[in-house]
């Protein structure tokens, strides 16, 4: 099978936004997805948008997705790319569809002169894990990622501490 990796189009929203909602269901987080796919349309295809989008298909057929943006490191003095998500369909894992992927998001950032290609994965995903290792990636166990997000954030923004902890 061929493996084509291209960048998403507008027209490409809805299969976006189906990808994602596999992903949260997957992450056991579907309740979490509040986006819609002219959100996903507005907001990934906007001029002014940080992130952009990647189809990745075998035979002509999609089959997964990644959502990537470009970061910048203070230590490294350089922009970084983070990968905001990659999923395969669960029928075409192992077929190489998502170490293509990878590679494809790779290649981008070191043409780029990205300093680095980070991303987070759920620390009971050991398939991902083990793939991730696989390819050479090494966790970054001593950090600690947080969020502010929804009403947290609001109140936070607003002066409000007691209702942001």
């Amino acid at each position: 099978m061929s493996i084509q990796i291209r960048s998403a189009r507008t027209d490409d929203a809805a299969l976006i936004h189906a990808y994602i909602t596999e992903l949260a269901i997957y992450e056991r987080a579907e309740h979490e997805v509040i986006a819609s796919v002219d959100d996903v349309k507005q907001s990934l295809f906007a001029a002014d948008s940080p992130a952009r989008g990647l189809i990745c298909s075998m035979d002509d057929v999609p089959v997964g997705y990644a959502i990537y943006f470009l970061s910048y490191s203070t230590w490294l003095g350089r922009k970084g790319m983070y990968l905001e998500d990659l999923y395969i369909s669960p029928v075409q894992r192992g077929s190489g569809a998502g170490k293509a992927l990878l590679r494809h998001l790779a290649q981008l950032a070191v043409e780029s002169g990205c300093g680095r290609l980070e991303w987070s994965v759920l620390d009971w995903n050991e398939p991902a894990i083990q793939f991730y290792l696989s390819i050479g990636a090494q966790p970054q166990d001593e950090w600690v990622r947080y969020r502010l997000a929804g009403e947290g954030l609001q109140a936070f923004a607003a002066g409000n501490d007691a209702a942001a902890a």
